[in-house]
Order: structure tokens, then C-alpha cells, then sequence
């Protein structure tokens, strides 16, 4: 069944190709996180440079500079091409498991992401016995042309498709051209930081280690290398869920909590506690987010003896209720593994120093 909605007024989101916005300008690929490499392969399908690569075809001859974004567009609205990311729901590897995965971008992060980079569609095909089988000519031939009616696609260098990944980017490129359908290959990025401080041979090989990925991102995070995992994505990662009730416990010992409740797939980093910035949604959305700074933990709290896993963070400042409001926690920096201590003023006395270094952190940031 056809599970078609609208997110933030900008984002139309469909479970199946059934009732999409077509003619469609397509970005292929898993996308969790959004990251810098994924924006790259995401830029050629948005409204302006899909009008900037049909203006350039159409005056060619003529040499002039491409005009502002603000122009009368090239094609009535009615032959409007749709910009929209393709990815796959479940995750591949969560089908071909079975164990669930859990994801940089949730849903509703991700929706959140492709709105603020203008895409106007998302369609998550249903990964499924059916859509493993397809030979890479039958996902371009029954997918892209004939369901999505594709008039442009984009995708990453070491993009794969069909029954077992046989199709590549350039195979997509070949039979995407027998249907006079142009392919966009980029190239995949690199973390340029990461190769300027570890090497000073300009002709250092793409590794692992240095290629922009999903996995790497995890990697960073695993390790509490927020910086890194900030650096790769473009944005801080950030923890978005609504306050519940909790223990008190932090209250009782001077740093009152919000406890959140996040989505069940999101993925977390290493446990412990974290300098963050923190934006309070109103129930209001014409009102902007407040923005506040804070500490947060991720972990079993085992001073406490809690019996469960828990994401609390502390506001400075802050004494207002925020029970069932949501909170987007951008991480900035990890301070310290979760430990356990020897008492609450133990606790307390490590909490304090905590949201020092913290607030001096923030302070420049």
C-alpha cells in the first residue's frame, strides 16, 4: 500500500514508485548519514542545476555566463522534472541478514537532511526477493525508466545495482544511454583533513581510511571522535528525540536531566559524556528553536545502579520544564568515558568539572 506523505511541506516521501511526482531527476544510493559525499552525488538532480545543464545545452553556441537561480524556468511546470533521491527500505544488508541495522539518519532525519538540501522526493524502494533478483538491465529497463520515468541520474563512483551487485556505475551509465538517459558518476570524496595530517605525499592512494563513507562515520563515532564524524557528515551529528520522564536522580544532585527517547534504529556513539549544543523545538513551528548548551550522557549510569540504557542531557542555565518537548543534541566534543564511582558526591564533584571543560569548549566553538 501506497504510504505517500508530505514532510515539512517541502519532502514528498513514497514507500513504492505507485502515484510519484514523475518525470523524475534521480540520486541512486543508500544515503544514510547525508554526508559531504552523498551531497555531491545529490547536487546534479536539484531543481537549479538541472535547469543550469539544460540552459548550457540550449545556448551552447551562444558562451554566456548560466543566470541567476531566480530565472523563468526553462520548462512549463507541468513538464517540471522532480528532483528525487532513490534508496532502498529495508537497508540491503539488514535483508540479507536479517539483524536489524541501526542508521546515521532515521527516517525523519534524512527527510530533514534532503529538505535542507532542496530535493523534493524521496522514494524508498522496498528491498525485497523480487528487487534483489532484477538483473542491473531490468532495475534500469522496469525501475528507472518505466516506474520512475527518469529523464537524469547521478549517482557515486562505486555504486553497484542488480542481482548481486553485478551492475556498476559505469555498466548504469551504458544502459541508462539506451534510453537516452544521461549519467552523472562522481567521483568518490576524501577526507582531505585526515590525508593533510597523516601525509605530505600529494599522490597518497584512496584508502578506507580516508575515503568519505557511511563506515567510517560509524567508525569515528564508535570511537568517540566526534570531530571526525562532524567533519565527514558537514553538519554535527545530532541525537534528535522527546523528553520522558526518568529516575531524578541527576536532579537530586544539584544537574537536573532531560531524559530523551529516540528512534529505535539511530545509531549511537561511544558511551559517555559529550560537551553538546541543544536546540528546543516549540510545539509552535512558525517559532524558532531555542539554542542552549549543555552536557550529555550516553549510558547504564552505573553509579546510580540504573537497571537501563539512557541518553540524558544537562542544560546549563536552564530550569524551565521541558517534559514532551524534542530535542535535537548536536554533538560536539567527547569528554570522557561512563564510569563508575565510588559515591554521588564522587559523581557530583566529576559532573561539575565536566560542564567546566565543557562550557569552555562551547565557548570557542
Amino acid at each position: 500500500m501506497l504510504n505517500l506523505f508530505q514532510n515539512g511541506c517541502s519532502v514528498w516521501v513514497a514507500s513504492s514508485t505507485e502515484g510519484i511526482l514523475t518525470p523524475t531527476a534521480v540520486a541512486l544510493g543508500k544515503f544514510d548519514g547525508v554526508h559531504i559525499g552523498h551531497q555531491r552525488v545529490i547536487k546534479p538532480i536539484l531543481p537549479w542545476a538541472q535547469d543550469k545543464e539544460r540552459w548550457g545545452r540550449e545556448n551552447l553556441a551562444e558562451k554566456s555566463t548560466f543566470p541567476t537561480a531566480n530565472v523563468t524556468p526553462l520548462e512549463s511546470q507541468k513538464k517540471r522534472i522532480h528532483s528525487t533521491v532513490v534508496t532502498f527500505n529495508p537497508h540491503p544488508q539488514e535483508f540479507f541478514t536479517g539483524q536489524p541495522r541501526a542508521l546515521l539518519t532515521p527516517l525523519d532525519e534524512k527527510v530533514e537532511q534532503l529538505r535542507s538540501l532542496g530535493v523534493e522526493q524521496l522514494v524508498l524502494l522496498p528491498f525485497d526477493k523480487e528487487l534483489s533478483a532484477l538483473s542491473p538491465q531490468d532495475f534500469v529497463a522496469k525501475i528507472l525508466v518505466q516506474q520512475l520515468q527518469c529523464q537524469q541520474i547521478s549517482v557515486g563512483e562505486d555504486f553497484c545495482f542488480g542481482k548481486k551487485r553485478t551492475g556498476t556505475a559505469k555498466d548504469l551509465q551504458t544502459l541508462a544511454a539506451k534510453f537516452n538517459i544521461p549519467v552523472t558518476i562522481v567521483p568518490i570524496q576524501t577526507d582531505t583533513d585526515e590525508l593533510s595530517t597523516n601525509s605530505s605525499d600529494i599522490n597518497t592512494t584512496l584508502t578506507e581510511d580516508n575515503r568519505i563513507s557511511t563506515s567510517l562515520i560509524r567508525q569515528s563515532l564508535e570511537a568517540g571522535d566526534i570531530e571526525k564524524a562532524n567533519r565527514l557528515l558537514g553538519r554535527p551529528y545530532s541525537l534528535t528525540g522527546v523528553v520522558i520522564p526518568g529516575q531524578k536522580l541527576g536532579r537530586s544532585i544539584g544537574f537536573p536531566t532531560a531524559n530523551l527517547q529516540l528512534p529505535k534504529d539511530k545509531f549511537l556513539p561511544y558511551q559517555g559524556v559529550y560537551a553538546v549544543r541543544v536546540l528546543i523545538h516549540s510545539q509552535n513551528p512558525e517559532v524558532s528553536p531555542t539554542d542552549n548548551l549543555g552536557v550529555m550522557n550516553i549510558g547504564n549510569r552505573p553509579t546510580v545502579n540504573a537497571t537501563h540504557f539512557a541518553v540524558e542531557v544537562h542544560l546549563f542555565d536552564w530550569s524551565d520544564d521541558l517534559y514532551s518537548k524534542e530535542l535535537v543534541v548536536q554533538l560536539v566534543k567527547f569528554l570522557r568515558p561512563e564510569q563508575k564511582f565510588s559515591s554521588l558526591e564522587a559523581l557530583k564533584t566529576q559532573i561539575e568539572l565536566d560542564c567546566t571543560l565543557a562550557r569552555e569548549i562551547l565557548a570557542s566553538y
